[in-house]
């Protein structure tokens, strides 16, 4: 084993020890979403809350196995994301967090703008909201209508965001929007909620209800100019390449949760089933391997982003392939349990609710085609690397 997959281990390990602290809670906050505020104090809440902040900024998460983890890169990202989404996905989406913005702002803020994020993320739990969907255009770039005017030392920010994780309970948040007309006039601007002008509500969801996603109305919200993202960036790295790169390293750990969830149906199946006739024990092993088989797809997808922001191609398809799986696999488990599961396993319901949210979250199916596409077409997918061996 080597020293990345030794580290790798010592992390999923003390995960699977703080996930079970979490799976207690899945019920009660899938009933109510802001049930997470209650405990702020479990050890993998408390990891998420600063997760992704690097340590030049004054993170100092507690060392596992003599390792700090800060959840800088997409491969530890993964695991986190596994291992937390199979104690509970509710648990994990709701917990406050930089993740998405803290990104965002780790890529194409200035030092002024990382400090002032960073120290707030770590002064106490925050929540932060990533806010590029539109009601209309989706993340279509071309479509974005959400405006930045111009005022003496800054602007004003005016449009309507929705389908953004955490917005209704966020304190810092990262928006997208247009300056001028053209794909070089979108900028992200840092927001605190609290300005004047922003307003967040919570939709109904059947599935992932701890995300708490949201719509979003903005009324001139002042932006002061120290807060536009990549001010002292190029226009070029500024807009479409911010978020496009975001994405990139975010998704291989989307496509973590979806294996995640899936692990959890079968842990499900294997605590709650008893005894297995042999068929029924074939069916759980192909779908383990299968499991197994995604986790690979998935590290490898983190390590060629790590390797290079820009490769995003295989991270599209881990997240195709692993958003099917939770739906199939999370299926395939009431089947275990005859025609009444999910009416007399509860628990089991929700993962496979959770499990059908997948395909919608950060892109959905006809969008990760279309980017594996483009990846393939461009050449920028090697068939012949050798498959990762960390686990």
């Amino acid at each position: 084993m080597n020293h990345v997959d030794a580290r790798l281990a010592a992390l999923r390990g003390r995960l699977r020890e703080w996930g079970a602290d979490l799976r207690p809670l899945a019920l009660e906050i899938d009933r109510d979403p802001e049930a997470v505020r209650r405990h702020f104090d479990l050890p993998a809440v408390r990891h998420l809350a600063t997760m992704g902040i690097p340590a030049a900024y004054g993170h100092e998460p507690e060392k596992i196995d003599g390792h700090r983890f800060y959840g800088d890169s997409a491969l530890e990202r993964a695991v986190v994301m596994e291992e937390l989404a199979c104690a509970d996905v509710g648990t994990l989406v709701a917990a406050p967090g930089p993740l998405l913005a803290g990104v965002a702002v780790g890529l194409f803020a200035d030092e002024a703008q990382k400090h002032w994020f960073y120290g707030r993320m770590l002064s106490e739990p925050l929540w932060t909201c990533f806010a590029l969907t539109e009601p209309d255009g989706g993340s279509d770039a071309a479509a974005l209508r959400t405006t930045l005017t111009p005022t003496p030392g800054g602007a004003l920010l005016s449009g309507e965001k929705r389908y953004v994780g955490n917005a209704s309970r966020a304190q810092l948040g990262v928006v997208f929007a247009r300056s001028r007309p053209g794909p070089l006039g979108i900028t992200a601007v840092l927001v605190d909620t609290a300005d004047t002008g922003f307003r967040a509500e919570p939709l109904d969801m059947i599935g992932l209800r701890g995300a708490r996603i949201s719509s979003i109305v903005m009324d001139r919200v002042p932006v002061p100019e120290e807060r536009f993202l990549g001010r002292h960036l190029p226009a070029t790295r500024r807009g479409v390449w911010a978020f496009v790169q975001t994405f990139n390293l975010l998704r291989p750990g989307v496509a973590a949760i979806s294996v995640g969830i899936a692990r959890a149906a079968l842990e499900y199946v294997t605590a709650h089933r008893g005894t297995l006739r042999a068929a029924e024990r074939e069916r759980l092993d192909d779908l383990r391997r299968r499991v197994d088989a995604a986790r690979l797809l998935v590290h490898h997808a983190a390590a060629a982003v790590d390797a290079r922001g820009t490769d995003g191609h295989l991270a599209s398809a881990a997240k195709l392939r692993t958003a099917a799986l939770a739906e199939d696999t999370t299926l395939a488990a009431c089947s275990f349990f005859g025609p009444g599961a999910r009416l007399d396993h509860p628990l089991l319901d929700k993962l496979t609710r959770d499990a059908r949210a997948m395909e919608f979250l950060e892109g959905t199916a006809h969008m990760q085609r279309l980017n594996l596409f483009q990846g393939l077409l461009g050449g920028k997918i090697d068939r012949a690397a050798p498959p990762l061996a960390t686990r």
